[in-house]
Order: C-alpha cells, then structure tokens, then sequence
C-alpha cells in the first residue's frame, strides 16, 4: 500500500514553543522533514529533534515550496511552517498554488496564532471591534494600493493593525502611513506597538497616533491603531465592542 503523500502547512505562532497550538505540535510530530525560512527554522528545531530541516533565504518561497513537494512526492511526510498564521500573509495560499503541479500531493493547512491576536493579548484588547489588517511591504503590493487601503481603512474608522512596518529600504513608511492615517483619524488616536512577540525581548507601548508617526520600529514590530472609540484603561489599550451600562 502506498504511504499518502502529505504536507502540513503550518503556522508556528509569533515564536515561543507555548505558543504553538496543540494542532501544530501535533502535525510537526507527525512529519519527517520540516521546511521553512532559515529564521523559522531556528526557532523550532530544537523542540523536535530526529527531524530533517531544509530551509530557504527570504525571497526564495517559491523554492521553498517546491522543495516540500519534492519531499512529499519521495514519501516523506512534511510540514512547511510559516509564523503566526499560515494563512495570514503566510505560505498557505503559495502552496496551493504550486500544488497544482502536484495533484497526488495532499495539502492540510494548520492554524497558528497570527501576531495581530498575539500582540492584541499583550496590548489589553485593541481588537473587539471591526479591524483590518494592511502590510506596509510594497514587494508584493504597490505602495499606491497600500495608501488606499490605508485611506479608507482610516475613513471607515477601523481599528487597522499594520504588519511589516519597517525595514532597512522601508524605514520611513510608518511615518507616511501615520500622516495618511492623520487624515481621517483625530491625533489623540489610541496607538500601540509591540516589539518581538512571544520572543525573547518582548516590549509593549501604548501612545497616540501622533506620537506613533515619529516612533522607531522594525521588522519585528506589529502596529495598532485605534478606532475614534478606542481608549486607555489602566494602560491597556482598550476598543469597547458596544455594551451598554458600561
């Protein structure tokens, strides 16, 4: 009888091993080959020891993936991990994709925690309302696309939590984002950042939109934007959903 070809896509959370969802344990155990970012890789490998680990440099996914398939097709049952979500700007939609060269090839995605829950968590409860989420990475995206969104996301009065805020080409973007944001949304706007979550150096800050537009951050930093109704309860940043009698 033939082994099922099999690939997990997996979503590792925002970095510790608690943070793992029992589901994603479970797939990781099951495999015999795991696939990721060099990053992602690192932050798994010793939790799983007897494993195979291959690993791609960023702006490689599409070998990447193409790597999980080949190990796949040879019997090896695989996980490709992403962090956060695998479905939250991660690997799983490029997987189905490439995976319509492989139709033998079964593709199970598995859920992790994305960072704008985990960070949300950290910051008190900013997202108990209707929010989006934008990536300020124009690689994919147009920059002008990403204004727009920015623009009617901030007129709509959405909570908005920004991934991928900054980066060495990209150190002035939330800057730019903050001064479109300014446009629709008052300056005392409830703002806040929080820097390697479930990682080593965890940090949180909670200030306005105001003071968000001159604030360093990294590629590691998720961005929270409050709505006109979002506030600061005991240093927590707070979006109430609508109770009355509060």
């Amino acid at each position: 009888m033939n082994k099922e070809k099999k690939i997990y896509v997996v979503g590792i959370g925002p970095g510790s091993y608690e943070g793992m969802t029992g589901a994603a344990v479970a797939a990781l155990e099951k495999s015999d080959v795991i696939v990721g970012y060099t990053v992602y890789i690192d932050l798994v490998k010793d939790h799983f020891a007897g494993k195979s680990f291959l690993t791609t440099p960023m702006r490689k996914e599409v070998d990447r993936c193409v790597m999980a398939f080949d190990e796949a097709m040879n019997g090896q049952t695989v996980s490709m991990i992403c962090s956060g979500d695998a479905g939250v700007y991660g690997m799983a939609g490029l997987m189905y994709e490439v995976g319509a060269n492989y139709p033998d090839v079964d593709i199970e995605v598995v859920a992790g925690v994305t960072a704008a829950t985990g960070g949300a968590a950290v910051l008190g409860a900013p997202l108990i309302h209707d929010f989006c989420l934008i990536s300020l990475s124009d690689l994919l995206t147009p920059w002008e696309k990403i204004e727009k969104r920015l623009l009617l996301a901030s007129e709509a009065d959405f909570v908005i939590c920004l991934y991928n805020p900054s980066s060495h080409k990209r150190h002035d973007y939330l800057k730019k984002a903050c001064e479109l944001m300014l446009q629709h949304k008052s300056p005392d706007t409830v703002c806040g950042i929080v820097k390697n979550i479930g990682r080593e150096g965890e940090s949180s800050q909670i200030m306005t939109l105001d003071e968000l537009k001159d604030t360093q951050v990294d590629m590691f930093t998720t961005v929270f934007i409050g709505n006109s109704q979002t506030r600061n309860i005991k240093g927590k940043m707070v979006t109430p959903r609508g109770y009355r009698d509060v």
